[in-house]
């Protein structure tokens, strides 16, 4: 259904409830490691994981105002704390929510509840370098601004850019660039508490600094 209403320029809104690992105890089989890549790689659909109640307003806004592209909200089952800085600018699918004095030399990337974990690692980073944190909540429509805007957002002198998601690789390397990094997914999820997943797979503060200090 969700293809046929991209085909057909139906602006159906379809809401998902399993966003990431985090849903640990329900199992690998309800973890879409790869599914949000799939639904991204689709022409006229957009793609909205939010990381807090004003983006999901921002994603539910779109899709409500939409005239031919369907819109998926995915979801977490998780709490997610209030974001300083969300903002309506989630419908222009990436802004700056946490930035720094001047040019940044290190760009973070995410989306859904890591935007926290990337805003927690900038802040351990403050002494050693510049870093702006970018939400990405939704790819589609961040691709449907102007050159200058992406710009504004992702300046492409800056090439040390980290991508922060709880889900597969795939999609991101447009982002981050041949100098970038990931911290993603390299393969399926596992049964667990979702805090104890992510330490696992490495979901955690260190790890993200690790990779910014790797670059």
């Amino acid at each position: 259904m969700a293809r046929l209403s991209a085909l057909m320029g139906v602006p159906l809104t379809f809401v998902l409830t399993h966003d990431s690992i985090g849903v640990g105890e329900d199992g690998p089989t309800h973890e879409p490691i790869e599914q949000l890549a799939m639904l991204r790689a689709m022409p006229n659909f957009h793609v909205f994981r939010p990381c807090d109640g004003v983006e999901t307003a921002a994603a539910w806004y779109s899709a409500m105002t939409s005239e031919k592209t369907p819109t998926a909200l995915v979801l977490t089952r998780q709490n997610l704390t209030p974001m300083p800085g969300s903002s309506k600018d989630a419908l222009k699918g990436a802004y700056v929510i946490d930035d720094c004095e001047g040019t940044p030399d290190v760009i973070l990337i995410a989306t859904g509840s890591e935007v926290e974990l990337a805003v927690k690692a900038k802040a351990e980073l403050s002494s050693e370098h510049q870093i702006r944190v970018v939400s990405m909540p939704c790819m589609d429509l961040f691709e449907e601004q102007s050159d200058e805007y992406k710009e504004s957002v992702l300046p492409k002198n800056v090439r040390k850019r980290v991508a922060i998601e709880a889900l597969g690789d795939f999609g991101w390397g447009k982002y981050v660039g041949l100098d970038g990094a990931t911290v993603t997914m390299k393969g399926f999820g596992a049964s667990g508490p979702a805090g104890k997943l992510f330490e696992h797979f490495g979901f955690t503060v260190e790890n993200v600094v690790k990779t910014v200090r790797s670059l």
